[in-house]
């Protein structure tokens, strides 16, 4: 009678890690898991296709705007909700350098194209970067630790910056027309891949990889870790993590700004309102990620993006609220979202 006790004992304590380990890995199949589910759905194979990767650039064009804001909450605990005007702001810069580096934007040649549209990402990070800079100084330094401060002081700065929009580039859409070469699409069959939002998957790809390889492989991001957990120390070590937190504050306002940049040339017609508009989805993306979890933000944003075309296409009438009910879902499988154990 012990003997057969002790052996059901074991295998139920052996059942332990194997439950835990497919709780961890769940978060990570929701996403084929969502796409599985959606093809009978669909009912063809080029259209679900089509969908798919649709649905994938939109989640990465998101997941750019979305790990800014991630970044910052999860790094420096600050509710940015002034995170949609460095988005705007990057759109619009995006727009301002298209007729300059018109020769190279409207070249027959894929290497001109890309290298103008990167000219054109990396200055609108950059400049919105240096605006990240010195809105960290002015308006985010007098209110760490005080969330309902920071909120209200945040949504007062994106509305100024909504208002500033108009001002310097005018109150009309503006045109952001995309790259000759990445006009259109390749064509496989019956299934059409779309240029543009193959290179948005690329460089989604590459902005995550970057991140996570930042953040655990790299002198910085440790540090920037264990000023999160435990500053005193790490300063009493000689670190000024004062001057590392502004470094993860402007670089979330430069991710904000290269999403901008892709969403506008998505998009192809921008408005003041971008920002506001986007940061919706942004938010969704952050909460049923987890708070602080870049690897949350990347699997929220694929979510959204997959569900917004599947709901979009299935019944348009529920694609507005398609997120939303994706939202409540998620929320009450895992309440405090999809990755709650990290801040990477």
């Amino acid at each position: 009678m012990s003997t057969d006790a002790n052996s059901s004992s074991s295998a139920d304590a052996a059942l332990v890690p194997l439950r835990e380990r497919l709780s961890g890995a769940m978060p990570y199949l929701i996403v084929p898991i969502l796409a599985l589910v959606a093809l009978p759905l669909v009912g063809g194979f080029p259209s679900w296709m089509t969908l798919t990767l649709a649905g994938l650039a939109m989640g990465m064009m998101i997941f750019l705007m979305a790990s800014g804001l991630s970044l910052v909450f999860g790094l420096m605990d600050v509710l940015n909700f002034g995170h949609g005007a460095f988005i705007t702001f990057g759109a619009f810069i995006a727009s301002s350098l298209v007729i300059p580096l018109a020769p190279w934007m409207q070249s027959d040649q894929l290497l001109l194209n890309l290298a103008g549209l990167m000219v054109i990402i990396v200055a609108a990070a950059a400049v919105s970067g240096a605006i990240g800079y010195a809105f960290e100084r002015v308006i985010i330094q007098p209110v760490y630790g005080a969330h309902l401060k920071q909120i209200l002081i945040t949504m007062g700065a994106l509305i100024v910056a909504e208002q500033l929009v108009p001002v310097i580039w005018g109150g009309v859409p503006v045109q952001v027309p995309k790259p000759t070469t990445l006009q259109g699409a390749f064509i496989f069959g019956n299934v059409a891949f779309e240029k543009f939002r193959l290179f948005a998957v690329v460089i989604g790809v590459v902005v995550f990889a970057g991140l996570i390889l930042t953040l655990t492989k790299t002198r910085i991001g440790l540090l920037i870790r264990a000023g999160v957990e435990n500053r005193e120390m790490v300063e009493a070590l000689g670190y000024r993590i004062s001057m590392l937190f502004v470094g993860v504050f402007v670089a979330g306002s430069a991710l904000a700004a290269m999403g901008g940049t892709m969403w506008a040339f998505y998009n192809e017609l921008i408005t003041a309102s971008l920002g506001n508009e986007v940061m919706i989805l942004v938010f969704i993306v952050v909460i049923i990620g987890g708070l602080g979890s870049i690897q949350g933000s990347l699997v929220g944003a694929l979510l959204v993006g997959l569900t917004a075309n599947y709901a979009g296409f299935l019944v348009p009438k529920l694609a507005l609220g398609s997120n939303i009910l994706l939202m409540v879902l998620i929320l009450l499988w895992r309440p405090t979202g999809l990755f709650t154990g990290g801040k990477t």
